[in-house]
């Protein structure tokens, strides 16, 4: 993909954003959800489906999500999309190892925004444990009988499918189940950040769910699961990135308007050198992305270093996101907010799609350590 194209890419992800979201987010952060039409406009544009097949709707590079999380980022609109582009969590396994009436069935409505589609991986009692889930999947004649517990599941109320890791005897299993079947029953949570983002617990008491709705093979899932958390984990790392970034531009300006003892922020010394940390941390963060990818698209999977990058950008946004609050003093204290709302989101980057405890671990195994 040439310069060209990506550019064209971002901008038109910037225009909507700036028009179909920027308006809002602070309203929508206070309302703790946003439309459901926005799925659709987003697909309209193109945003939505980037990553998926084209033949069921999809188009461009899965790395191309990077860009997208980015500008998303910069415009501190990572609770919207959050929810918006769960089908970057939820739909990749059925694209990759789906059967064809499956992926007939799921995506092309997915892709265009008309349906939602969610991961349920993480168990109250699991979190990133993934071998340790316990949500069950029985076979019986034509159909498995699933009993258990999902949580922490980001689109878990507005699904239309879930994308559920079972466990089917000895092994992993990957079963789309709809959300409308009996027994599915959802509970929404009440978050610390990503507030306009819909999370939930999901049970299943009894849910029956045709055989053909299997991903993969059974017993095979785990390895799709683990997979799948390679591009989930370099977009939350991207839009963490561009999140530090939002953080270091707004405090740039206030810092260059805002007067104090006689003269602008800016020019006391103990500020400038507040602002070229940033810099610092964020230049490191973005010639590690930009190689990252062009590795992904020269069909790369390079394991340890997402893992490694995802930590260094949710803790590039931590401290962005701290000196941020601290330059603008009261002003980031208050909601409504770009600063504020990313101060609250820093914790959920740096825990979703693995810790930074357990993703160090990851890096140091996959590097033979």
């Amino acid at each position: 993909m040439d310069r060209e194209e990506i550019g064209l890419l971002t901008e038109t992800v910037r225009r909507f954003i700036r028009s179909e979201i920027a308006p809002h987010l602070a309203e929508w952060d206070e309302a703790e959800t946003f439309p459901l039409s926005l799925y659709e406009r987003a697909a309209a544009v193109g945003i939505l489906q980037i990553g998926l097949p084209e033949a069921c709707g999809g188009a461009g590079h899965p790395a191309l999500q990077t860009l997208v999380f980015r500008e998303v980022g910069r415009a501190a609109a990572g609770g919207v999309f959050a929810s918006l582009a769960s089908l970057t969590i939820g739909a990749p396994v059925i694209a990759q190892a789906g059967s064809p009436d499956l992926q007939a069935r799921v995506l092309p409505d997915v892709a265009a925004g008309r349906k939602i589609i969610a991961l349920a991986v993480t168990e109250p009692g699991g979190g990133s444990d993934v071998q340790a889930l316990r949500t069950r999947a029985v076979r019986d004649g034509d159909v498995y009988v699933v009993n258990g517990e999902k949580t922490y599941i980001t689109s878990g109320m507005r699904a239309s499918w879930i994308t559920t890791a079972v466990r089917t005897g000895e092994g992993l299993s990957l079963l789309v189940i709809p959300a409308d079947a009996k027994g599915v029953s959802r509970t929404p949570l009440k978050k610390m950040g990503w507030r306009a983002s819909d999370t939930a617990t999901i049970h299943f008491d009894d849910v029956r769910v045709p055989v053909a709705n299997l991903v993969g093979e059974e017993n095979r899932g785990l390895k799709l699961v683990l997979n799948n958390f390679n591009m989930e984990r370099i977009n939350i790392g991207a839009g963490a990135l561009g999140a530090a970034e939002c953080c270091l531009a707004e405090a740039i300006a206030w810092a260059q308007e805002r007067r104090t003892f006689g003269k602008r922020l800016i020019d006391h010394q103990v500020i400038r050198h507040k602002l070229a940390d940033m810099q610092m941390y964020v230049n490191a963060g973005a010639a590690v992305l930009d190689a990252l990818f062009h590795r992904l698209l020269a069909g790369e999977r390079p394991v340890a270093e997402i893992a490694l990058f995802k930590n260094q950008a949710t803790q590039c946004m931590e401290f962005c996101a701290r000196e941020a609050v601290q330059i603008l003093g009261g002003a980031g204290f208050m909601r409504g907010g770009n600063i504020e709302r990313i101060y609250r989101e820093v914790r959920v980057n740096a825990i979703g799609g693995g810790s930074e405890e357990i993703l160090k671990d990851l890096a140091a195994r996959q590097m033979g350590w």
